[in-house]
């Protein structure tokens, strides 16, 4: 399981570094597309903190400089591989507070996947969005990120 997910958070990674890459040579930005941005980092930063136990950093769909977006990325991915790395077991429960105060619990392994998927179905929006904008949308498929 650790070898796998290792392997969804470098897919994960290099899918956002290209959006990454790309939004900073664009001369305007799409603005739904900064925002869908914004919170594929928010979300995972708020996951990796409540599996650490720690209090978030940002709020779910704060706005970020695009300048700024390479480091949170950066973070978000050597918190994560610090998660698994260190995971003694994925069937371990996390318990935790959403952003409306409810508590839940969910596996280690359940969070974890739900972080890249998570990225994945905003990241399929950007890609709408830029479309809808006149830009071409980036290639993203994992089957051809492994390749």
């Amino acid at each position: 399981m650790k070898g796998f997910l290792n392997e969804l958070f470098d897919y994960n990674f290099y899918c956002n570094k290209k959006i990454i890459d790309e939004c900073m040579a664009m001369e305007k930005v799409p603005d739904k597309s900064q925002e869908l941005f914004g919170h594929i980092l928010n979300a995972h930063h708020i996951w990796n903190a409540r599996i650490l136990g720690k209090p978030p950093e940002y709020d779910v769909w704060q706005k970020h400089p695009i300048s700024d977006w390479g480091d949170i990325h950066y973070e978000n991915q050597r918190s994560s591989f610090e998660i698994t790395t260190n995971a003694g077991a994925f069937d371990k429960r996390i318990d935790y507070e959403n952003t409306q105060g409810r508590l839940f619990t969910n596996t280690l392994q359940d969070i974890l996947f739900h972080i890249i998927n998570h990225s994945t179905n905003h990241r399929g929006q950007i890609a709408t969005d830029f479309r809808k904008n006149g830009k071409e949308p980036i290639v993203l498929d994992y089957v051809r990120y492994k390749r």
